[in-house]
């Protein structure tokens, strides 16, 4: 298992990881912009040898990271590929001088909503309706540097 810096080049095996996770996947055209963009996107990738198993990104905005995505293909859930690309995002993002992350995280996506905790985050607020396909609230979540374990 490696996890790196995902490149332009990562978009098509993303996009296959979006289209099997999300009821509404970004576009491969949407993909290959957020990787170009590294001054103020970071995205990273798990990599085993069946070829990219998961990702995750972020926006960083001023000092605050925002989440965009955390994938993993439903064939490689459960083998803890979801909390150890958070953790190193996490990471990451601190290392670039953000002093709080954000995410919107289903209301019904328990497994996501108990990781998100376990690693520091709590709830801040609910976005009504964020999520289409089916319609469904959002929590907003955030960990804030200081409340590293």
């Amino acid at each position: 298992m490696n996890i790196r810096i995902a490149t332009v080049e990562d978009a098509k095996e993303i996009y296959s990881i979006e289209n099997a996770c999300f009821s509404v996947p970004w576009s491969l055209d949407s993909i290959e912009a957020e990787l170009c963009d590294r001054d103020k996107k970071i995205y990273i990738v798990i990599e085993t040898e069946l070829g990219i198993e998961g990702y995750a990104g972020a926006w960083l905005v001023y000092d605050e990271g925002q989440i965009t995505n955390i994938a993993v293909h439903p064939t490689a859930r459960c083998k803890g590929y979801g909390r150890i690309l958070t953790k190193q995002l996490i990471d990451i993002c601190f290392e670039k001088g953000m002093n709080e992350i954000f995410l919107e995280v289903r209301v019904s996506n328990l497994p996501a909503l108990s990781l998100y905790r376990q690693l520091g985050f709590t709830v801040k607020g609910i976005r009504k309706d964020y999520y289409s396909e089916p319609k469904e609230d959002a929590y907003i979540m955030s960990f804030v540097k200081e409340e590293l374990p």
